[in-house]
């Protein structure tokens, strides 16, 4: 089984020899090292690069704990560094490279930030470093590195990602990434109960570890993280706020809690790239506006397992689905809403009608796009279609539906697409 992680090799690509250091982040177990010492690896020994000129180094291998020292780490690259050919350098899991005290300055401290920044002025080195979220954020990157830093944010695999590399009848592939989701590691796994435990593994060995260490929380802690985590997978999809999950929290566990310990534990489940938050949008006022938000899994796989595979309504999967597809190209994605008048026991009330995406590009163009697993009823087409028709301006309108074979307008200049075309042909909403 072969996966290809085509957009993050380019991504490589285009920033080698940019004379900063590549911070590759993203959730745990997503394939951050493979891409580097596989992938990347393999690109450049094909473009000629000699073996001895790319250095691996796994700082979170026992062989390897010298050079959690950064002294030590900085000494032994540059011993590496033979000639004035461009050495690519690849260090896994750059945490585990420790603050010292400076031996030449009692009271000043020692990190891996001044190390990487010391090889990065050498002309023969390049640079590109793995962080674990335990001690490491995406959000630390430009401020450790002193805007030498360059991130590129690894996700789970794409649907098409996941379909190209799928081993099985492709006809199921939709129902096995829909149920398990794309963690790679559980390709090459055959079992449900193996793929079950070893999702549930990662969070209860590896993700709640982590949370709890970066921001020094204590294991008392840890059942309002998991009930939290636990809600949010029961949740995605709707309208929600801390408020609402600590009340949830509070009947569930009996414990007091507040708003701001919610707020503050949903942000570090974001930071660890376990979540995403879906702002609201007013369409017709052209503003954001607070709470309530929506959150969607990173992978849908980590959230059907804290689940134990309960609540696998398609519906709100598929809409989580797109949203990370929508998030991995590169968008900005909001949730629209519209206020309405519509006509009710003969009386003209206002009505709040939801824009499952409201999609900008860094350019101009925009996108409002409807999740509908399936409209079976003219009742049900009438209310996706709805708002839509409320829309006056000119940006493209589509509705994503499950079994759609061919992708159509109707006669309200709508774009009907089936969700699989969507994720696998990234052309489509542009038909």
């Amino acid at each position: 089984m072969e996966i290809k992680r085509t957009r993050y090799l380019e991504q490589l690509i285009r920033k080698r020899e940019n004379g900063l250091v590549k911070v590759v982040t993203g959730v745990r177990r997503c394939g951050k090292s493979y891409l580097l010492n596989n992938i990347y690896y393999n690109y450049l020994r094909a473009e000629g690069v000699a073996e001895d000129h790319i250095i691996m180094l796994a700082l979170d291998d026992d062989e390897n704990i010298r050079y959690r020292n950064p002294l030590e780490l900085g000494a032994y690259l540059r011993g590496l560094l033979t000639d004035d050919g461009m050495h690519y350098i690849f260090i896994d899991e750059i945490q585990e490279c420790r603050e010292i005290e400076n031996p030449y300055l009692p009271g000043d401290k020692v990190t891996f930030t001044e190390t990487l920044l010391g090889l990065m002025k050498k002309k023969n080195a390049d640079v590109y470093v793995t962080g674990s979220n335990s001690r490491m954020l995406s959000e630390d990157i430009l401020t450790e590195f002193r805007g030498k830093g360059d991130e590129i944010r690894v996700n789970p695999l794409s649907y098409k990602e996941f379909y190209d590399a799928y081993e099985g009848d492709r006809s199921s592939a939709w129902n096995e990434y829909m149920t398990y989701g794309g963690m790679p590691f559980v390709m090459s796994l055959t079992t449900h109960k193996d793929k079950m435990d070893y999702l549930n593994g990662l969070f209860n060995k590896i993700y709640f570890s982590d949370i709890i260490n970066r921001h020094q929380l204590s294991e008392k802690q840890l059942p309002v993280l998991e009930a939290l985590i636990n809600i949010a997978s029961s949740s995605i999809g709707s309208l929600t706020n801390p408020s609402n999950y600590e009340k949830m929290i509070k009947d569930r566990l009996k414990v007091k809690t507040s708003d701001d310990t919610i707020r503050k534990y949903l942000e570090y489940f974001k930071n660890a790239f376990l979540i995403s938050e879906a702002r609201r949008y007013d369409i017709k006022g052209k503003e954001y506006i607070g709470s309530p938000y929506k959150y969607y899994f990173t992978d849908l796989g980590l959230r059907n397992a804290r689940i134990n595979f309960r609540q696998m309504e398609e519906t709100h999967i598929m809409e989580n689905i797109i949203y990370n597809e929508l998030m991995l190209r590169g968008y900005s994605v909001d949730v629209g809403y519209m206020e309405l008048n519509e006509r009710k026991d003969g009386k003209n009330v206002r009505v709040m009608k939801e824009v499952d995406f409201v999609v900008s590009t860094s350019g101009s163009r925009r996108y409002y796009i409807q999740s509908a697993y399936k409209m079976e009823t003219e009742e049900k087409r009438e209310n996706e279609l709805k708002v839509f028709t409320a829309i006056k301006d000119s940006f493209r309108k589509i509705i994503i539906e499950k079994d759609v074979l061919m992708p159509w307008y109707d006669d309200n200049g709508i774009l009907h697409i089936g969700v699989e075309q969507f994720l696998l042909d990234e052309s489509t909403i542009d038909l």
